[in-house]
């Protein structure tokens, strides 16, 4: 039996929280198909790269962002996702701390952040809506189990701000002073720094970085 001619790609769902909302990277696409659509960044899977190896590559080309919180998130393998011919892709999910609007890669004309309810209203390219669901899901999920969060904050980071984060991804207002009381008595999640910011109103706020522990006991809960 001949094998099948299939092409493989990578797709990468990333998120960052701006001005209080949870924002998607989404790229306009400059070549056929779906040309003027937006779309997730991505592309093919070079013949020599394994998976990560080419998400890395794609992130780097198609946004200059480097050194992120990358996983992997599903595979779509639909017959028709792609007018082209049989395509599978690999997706990824990216999650980053507010970064300012990258230049747009090889294959796109424009790029651009997007809060993700303005996202799912434009229509995307592919099955690219479908991914983008799954990977805003797969976010909220884990921030209730995991120190996910603070991949969206910068190294150093106030109790607010992460907050903020929490209350974007989950599209919820959390009560401050219980927010504040889970999150600094959770084992393992968060450490001082020693230093304190003064960005905030009142007294200076606690810097803090993110702690050794990736699952959380007790976990937060929405």
């Amino acid at each position: 039996m001949t094998a099948p001619l299939m092409a493989v790609t990578v797709d990468l769902a990333i998120l960052t929280v701006r001005s209080g909302e949870l924002c998607v990277l989404l790229v306009r696409r400059g070549v056929p198909p779906f040309v003027g659509d937006w779309a997730l960044p991505g592309g093919y899977v070079l013949p020599d790269e394994d998976l990560r190896a080419a998400a890395d590559r794609e992130l780097r080309e198609e946004t200059g962002l480097t050194d992120i919180h990358l996983e992997q998130l599903a595979t779509y393998g639909a017959p028709d996702r792609d007018p082209r011919g049989r395509t599978v892709t690999v997706a990824h999910l990216a999650l980053t701390p507010d970064a300012p609007t990258p230049a747009a890669g090889t294959d796109a004309a424009e790029a651009q952040w997007w809060p993700v309810a303005g996202a799912l209203d434009l229509g995307l390219a592919f099955d690219h809506d479908e991914i983008l669901r799954d990977g805003v899901e797969r976010a909220r999920a884990k921030l209730e189990y995991s120190s996910l969060g603070a991949a969206f904050c910068p190294p150093e980071f106030t109790v607010s701000q992460l907050r903020e984060v929490y209350e974007a991804v989950w599209g919820e207002r959390l009560d401050p002073r219980n927010f504040h009381r889970k999150v600094t008595k959770t084992p393992g999640f968060l450490e001082e720094t020693g230093g304190a910011s003064s960005a905030e109103p009142g007294r200076p706020a606690k810097l803090y970085r993110r702690g050794p522990v990736e699952q959380l006991n007790p976990p937060l809960t929405r």
